[in-house]
């Protein structure tokens, strides 16, 4: 019987010490969270329509973004949704307060609608960022 109360007692003692901690833990958590989750690049437009473009032409799209943050940003990868968008992009370091470019060149080989995407990734945030374009080939 005295080994039973003993064995609760050390039961409940080791349960309210990992209640006290919890809390503290959780706001550890939401701190690290808000830190990661304000973007320092600001994009001045995320998707672009070009409107009407003539077949066999190819037509670049620039999209600009600065960086609000406290760093500097560097691009890591921009990648189109298919083989007919070709990308290019700074490859040096953006300072803080500086803006940049991502440049993506859409060969209009087919008539018709199209949207495409670019996936640019930075050091900055943790999910890439899709940047879209869509128009339509004359």
């Amino acid at each position: 019987m005295k080994i039973i109360k003993i064995s609760m007692l050390a039961l409940a003692l080791g349960l309210m010490s990992f209640s006290a901690i919890a809390p503290v833990q959780s706001i550890v958590n939401e701190k690290e969270i808000e830190g990661t989750t304000a973007s320092t690049i600001v994009w001045k437009a995320e998707t672009i329509d070009v409107g009407q473009i003539p077949q066999g032409t190819p037509k670049a799209i620039v999209y600009e973004f600065k960086n609000t943050g406290k760093t500097s940003v560097v691009i890591t990868q921009v990648q189109g949704s298919c083989g007919c968008t070709a990308t290019d992009y700074i490859k040096e370091p953006i300072l803080p307060g500086k803006s940049a470019k991502v440049t993506a060149t859409y060969n209009a080989a087919n008539k018709g609608a199209f949207t495409k995407t670019v996936t640019v990734t930075t050091s900055a945030e943790t999910a890439p960022k899709i940047l879209t374009l869509k128009g339509t080939v004359i």
